[in-house]
């Protein structure tokens, strides 16, 4: 029997698995795919506040957001980085109709009719400044957009901006770590297991599983069950482990699209809409732009999410408003889509829901389950201490929270030592271009030594299957980081998927089942 059983191997499942096998509890986490292959690889890729929840008067949830975005900077330098955000402004942005501010406005500045005055984004960015506090990240700015580089892909209407600070995350491979971690602590964690049933008993859940590969089900006992399902928190509470609950979670899609290279600089673009809404157009992979995000209700979880042609060409529409060069549909190399299982609130709209968590402790009638509803990548960690203090009650001397300041593996240098660790792999491996090496501590930070161990030169490295991805780099995710196909090393452990094409994923992809199925043979 073990102490916590955790359904959902996405950012919050991952989270809660560590923290809790760090206090000392007994961990089975089971996920039925890849670890995030859902919504935790299909964000924005940001730890940011959410400048615009200011509008919603959301304080809590930005003041422990910006808080949390320079905890996470010194715990994971590799995947997580600074990055300055331009908000260009002009006369014409609005609020979106339905939000606390645009109401507030109305009926004390009626003559304003839903406009974004740049006064009140001065104070917005005022208060996101202030709210959280700062030590790592530089402080918001004006700037001018005549003649400069920021200023040279936009559209000439557009004279001045404010440039404020976030920061860059690679979401899916931060809930690689999560998992990694949790099992360094004593956790054991099961990808491509579906959990059938969760049966209630006084003390007690018989959690039923069943290997995706194999067929094969397993009974779990365990003394309370973590509904971490994501999309699918909802199915498991009314079919899975059978709850009379009238919690209820919306699913809300949001769609990106990535372009070719739009701009040659650095920074991110803040877009504010004529209707109220926003986007970003970040860099991304080096020669890419991506551009996101909408927000549309999704209705059913096992319905995987696509960005729809009307949604790409409304981040299309959106950018053409900014950008001088006019984008078409012809220059999307790649699109995706995620479902956020948000607390149902009642809001009207898809983007007035809140964003912010709600956990839920049920004990009727037996063992209890804690149900994750909502939450945002950048406050996973406050998500999972939370939790714990939730769990706390039913183990007697359980430690408190400790992974404030604790590194994820392959973090254990400082937020301005990237450059160091690409020149000191250069240096031991001479073939190494800088793109390579930098994409390889980028993943990897410090680990990526242990990839490259006595390798001379590139043939050492085994196999090349094309865009820098070698054979060991291969043999390391799938023994240290629970990839089994292609897709799990090319879109959620990297983004090579951008840059191989068809035929290298093939072949990528037969060698790693080839593999896989050579070592569950052995294991037999």
């Amino acid at each position: 029997m073990v102490d916590l059983f955790v359904i959902g191997g996405g950012i919050n499942g991952c989270g809660i698995a560590r923290d809790a096998a760090g206090r000392g509890l007994s961990v089975t986490l089971a996920e039925m795919g890849d670890l995030a292959q859902a919504t935790s690889s299909a964000s924005t890729k940001l730890f940011h506040g959410g400048l615009r929840y200011l509008e919603y008067f959301e304080f809590r949830l930005v003041r422990e957001a910006l808080i949390e975005r320079e905890v996470l900077l010194r715990a994971m330098p590799h995947i997580s980085w600074p990055m300055r955000f331009v908000l260009p402004w002009h006369a014409d942005m609005r609020f979106e109709s339905d939000t606390p501010t645009s109401k507030l406005l109305g009926r004390v500045m009626p003559w304003m009719k839903g406009r974004r005055p740049s006064w009140l984004i001065r104070l917005g960015l005022f208060m996101y400044d202030t709210l959280g506090g700062r030590q790592i990240l530089p402080g918001t700015r004006t700037l001018s957009l005549e003649g400069t580089p920021e200023g040279a892909p936009l559209q000439e209407r557009f004279r001045h901006a404010y440039e404020y600070s976030d920061c860059w995350v690679e979401d899916s491979r931060l809930v690689v770590l999560n998992a990694r971690d949790a099992e360094a602590r004593g956790a054991r964690i099961m990808t491509g297991t579906r959990v059938q049933s969760a049966d209630r008993h006084a003390d007690h859940w018989v959690v039923t599983t069943q290997d995706a590969e194999t067929g094969a089900t397993t009974r779990h006992r365990a003394r309370m069950l973590v509904n971490a399902g994501g999309p699918w928190v909802g199915d498991i509470i009314q079919g899975t482990i059978r709850l009379n609950s009238t919690e209820g979670v919306r699913l809300v899609r949001g769609s990106h699209i990535v372009t070719r290279k739009l701009y040659d600089h650095d920074k991110c673009y803040f877009f504010q809409g004529t209707d109220g809404r926003i986007i970003f157009a970040i860099p991304y992979e080096g020669d890419f732009t991506l551009i996101g995000t909408t927000d549309a209700d999704h209705q059913d979880p096992s319905v995987k999410p696509e960005c729809t042609p009307e949604e790409r060409d409304y981040l299309l529409g959106f950018a053409n408003q900014y950008f001088r060069r006019q984008l078409t549909a012809d220059d999307v190399v790649w699109s995706y889509s995620g479902v956020r299982p948000l607390y149902d609130d009642g809001a009207q709209s898809a983007t007035a829901a809140t964003r912010d968590y709600t956990l839920k402790v049920d004990q009727a009638g037996g063992a209890p389950v804690l149900n994750v509803f909502g939450g945002k990548i950048t406050t996973y960690r406050r998500l999972a201490e939370s939790a714990l203090e939730k769990i706390a009650p039913f183990f007697a001397g359980l430690p408190g929270a400790w992974t404030k300041g604790q590194a994820l593996p392959g973090g254990d240098f400082p937020v301005d030592g990237v450059a160091d660790l690409v020149a000191g792999l250069r240096r031991d491996h001479p073939f190494l271009t800088q793109p390579w090496a930098l994409r390889l501590v980028r993943a990897y930070g410090t680990e990526a030594r242990g990839i490259l161990a006595g390798a001379r030169i590139a043939a050492d490295l085994g196999i090349d299957f094309g865009a820098t991805l070698s054979e060991a780099e291969v043999v390391w995710l799938m023994d240290h980081e629970y990839a089994r196909c292609a897709d799990d090393v090319i879109w959620r452990r990297t983004k090579l998927g951008l840059r191989l094409t068809v035929d290298q994923v093939a072949a990528l992809d037969a060698w790693i089942r080839a593999r896989w199925a050579q070592r569950q043979a052995a294991a037999e």
